[in-house]
C-alpha cells in the first residue's frame, strides 16, 4: 500500500485556516472573490477526540465557496489540547489543513495507518464523521477526511455559483 491509495480515495473539496485573526481571514477570502461565508459560533461535534483523549472542544466554524473549492476558517475557542489550539497558541498563520470527501471512513482509517500517519482528531455529529491525519509532511500538511451527508457542500457550491456579491458574511445558527 501507497500514500497514493488514500489520495484516491476522495476528491480534494476543502482548504482549511486556523489563523491568528479569523475575522481578517475571512475578509481576505471574500476579497479574493470567496463567499458567501456561513459562519457557526460555539459548534461542539456530538463526540471529539484529540490526540486520542476524548474532549469538547467549541469551534467558531466560518464556510465559503471559491469556486469549487470549499474555504474554512476555524477558531477554537475553549481550552482543550487539540491541533487548532496547538496551531493557534504556536502563532501559525496559512493552510491548517486540507480535506477530502470519503465514502468509507474506517478504510481511510486504516490506510493511513498502515501508512505511519497519526491520526489526531476524530468527530461525529449526525450521520457525519471525520478524522484528521498528520501526514508528517511538516505545517500545513494535516489531512482532514470526511464522511457526510454532501447536502451542505451542495449548498454553498450552489449559493457561490449565483452569488452576486452582497451579504459576505452570515451568520448560521445552530
Amino acid at each position: 500500500m501507497t500514500a497514493q491509495s488514500i489520495a484516491k480515495m476522495g476528491e480534494l473539496m476543502q482548504i482549511a485556516f486556523v489563523p491568528q485573526d479569523f475575522d481578517a481571514t475571512i475578509a481576505h477570502w471574500v476579497k479574493m472573490g470567496a463567499g458567501p461565508f456561513f459562519v457557526l459560533r460555539g459548534n461542539q461535534a456530538e463526540w471529539h477526540q484529540a490526540y486520542g483523549k476524548e474532549c469538547r472542544p467549541t469551534l467558531d466554524i466560518a464556510l465559503g465557496q471559491w469556486g469549487e473549492m470549499q474555504i474554512e476558517v476555524i477558531r477554537q475557542t475553549s481550552p482543550e489540547k487539540t491541533v487548532y489550539s496547538d496551531w493557534f497558541n504556536a502563532k501559525k498563520e496559512g493552510v491548517h489543513h486540507t480535506c477530502i470527501v470519503v465514502d468509507d471512513l474506517d478504510e481511510l482509517k486504516r490506510r493511513c495507518e498502515a501508512e505511519g500517519f497519526e491520526i489526531v482528531i476524530e468527530g461525529r455529529a449526525g450521520s457525519n464523521r471525520w478524522l484528521y491525519a498528520d501526514t508528517g509532511g511538516g505545517q500545513g500538511t494535516y489531512l482532514e477526511a470526511i464522511e457526510c451527508d454532501p447536502g451542505l457542500n451542495d449548498m454553498l457550491k450552489a449559493l457561490h455559483k449565483d452569488w452576486d456579491g452582497s451579504d459576505p458574511i452570515r451568520e448560521l445558527q445552530l
